[in-house]
């Protein structure tokens, strides 16, 4: 039996402002003691929810044990910027687009995955701004931005793909603000309150038989053919195992040197006033990208509240301390005020950090990578509808399921190996702040 201690836990910066306006959770559920599965998931978030219900679909007689480390909602999962983008989204990409056959191909992955988290959302009764199915905006605010904007049109003229333009009118009117130039609706996107989805996901599990445990870190894994995960207060024994933390399979031995480990930050505003929504103006909702990826995505979500999303930092050690939030923080606060100046007592309330997982090559980690272990990890910045994907195929494989969303990701090259550090270190943060200086208006 070969044994691996976890070489690191994750660490999730800041409080995850989409969790904190919900409800406070019951108690967590810990395991404790020894426990048997006959598949163990390990993972609480977009991959490993998404594993656990395609298991539950594929083997309903089969019981399924979920562990996460922290709880559900707090960690990546509850932190993202709540897109499920359908269409290309390429972050190394200054219009987000590819190849046109490789984009036909991530489409119908994406839409695959937006799908099942549809009728998950249906199944399990998650109204209100859990999951829409409503379309996602593009913004730009400088010429350069317009020109990435209409590129991105002509883009989408190739594939087939049906879109909305708007000019800086139409912008004024959606959003209240001058601030934009120019507008692209894209129709095909889900937006999500990615706490409320994930919550409601594990509450619908639960109650479908899926034993989820919190605050329940896998320290080290004893491997097969009965694997052992053992946590600080149990262990759980299963022939099988789906691998759902994204980047920390690095942490248990898989893809060494292979997952870039990238952190984005967001800021969530107070609940504006009665007369702070009046002279904002515009609708009451809506949701936007960056022409640029590496731009500022903006939400006005329905609690009257304002979300903010930019910066990223390679982050090897996957932690990122209390001085960064900080700073970062203070940066939002001016893209804030830049964009919203009718709105000059509006603080942030609270600012995050959230962790990506990408390889060089843009390809995922998946497959069997030990034998009856199953990787479903680095989703390249989609972590919401390609994490979800990557759990039902997961599931799919390791059941033994005919399956082209397995085959379809099978069929990429393995992720590239990185350079060494400090070159790696010193590479990707001077790339990511000459592309973020770049797109500095956006």
């Amino acid at each position: 039996m070969r044994s691996v201690d976890a070489t690191r836990l994750p660490v999730d910066p800041g409080p995850a402002g989409w969790n904190e306006i919900l409800p406070a959770p019951g108690p967590a559920r810990e395991l404790e003691g020894a426990v048997t599965a006959d598949w163990l998931v390990i993972g609480g978030g977009f991959a490993g929810l998404s594993a656990a219900r395609r298991l539950k679909q594929l083997r309903p007689d089969d019981r399924v044990a979920v562990l996460e480390a922290s709880r559900v909602g707090e960690g990546p999962a509850g932190r993202n910027s709540g897109f499920m983008i359908d269409l290309p989204h390429d972050l190394d990409s200054d219009t987000y687009a590819g190849a046109a056959d490789e984009d036909l191909n991530h489409i119908r992955l994406n839409r695959s995955g937006i799908e099942f988290a549809q009728e998950a959302a249906q199944t399990y009764g998650l109204t209100g701004t859990a999951f829409q199915a409503r379309g996602k905006h593009h913004f730009a605010a400088t010429e350069r931005g317009v020109e990435h904007l209409s590129a991105f049109v002509n883009h989408l003229n190739a594939l087939g793909e049906p879109y909305e333009w708007l000019d800086a009118r139409a912008m004024k009117e959606l959003t209240g603000l001058d601030y934009y130039r120019a507008g692209l609706f894209a129709p095909g996107a889900a937006i999500l309150q990615p706490a409320a989805y994930i919550r409601g996901l594990a509450r619908g599990l639960e109650a479908e038989g899926v034993e989820i445990y919190e605050q329940s870190p896998v320290t080290r894994i004893d491997f097969g053919p009965d694997h052992v995960a053992h946590t600080p207060r149990g262990r759980i024994t299963a022939p099988r195992i789906i691998l759902g933390v994204n980047g920390h399979a690095e942490s248990f031995g898989f893809y060494r040197r292979r997952l870039m480990h990238v952190f984005t930050y967001a800021s969530m505003t107070r609940e504006l006033s009665a007369d702070e929504v009046k002279r904002l103006g515009g609708e009451p909702e809506w949701h936007s990208v960056s022409a640029e990826p590496m731009g500022t995505s903006v939400r006005r979500i329905r609690e009257n509240r304002i979300v903010v999303r930019t910066r990223f930092t390679y982050d090897p050690s996957m932690e990122v301390g209390t001085g960064r939030i900080r700073h970062v923080g203070r940066q939002h606060q001016q893209a804030f005020a830049q964009r919203f100046p009718m709105l000059p007592n509006v603080e942030l309330e609270c600012c995050w950090g959230g962790r990506l997982c990408l390889s060089r090559n843009g390809v995922p980690a998946f497959g069997e990578v030990e034998e009856g272990v199953y990787s479903a990890v680095c989703q390249n910045g989609l972590g919401t509808a390609k994490g979800t994907l990557a759990g039902m195929a997961a599931a799919e494989l390791a059941t033994r399921t005919e399956s082209w969303r397995a085959d379809a990701l099978l069929a990429h090259d393995q992720p590239s190996k990185l350079p060494p550090e400090p070159f790696m270190y010193v590479g990707a943060n001077a790339y990511l702040r000459w592309h973020e200086y770049r797109a500095r208006g956006e």
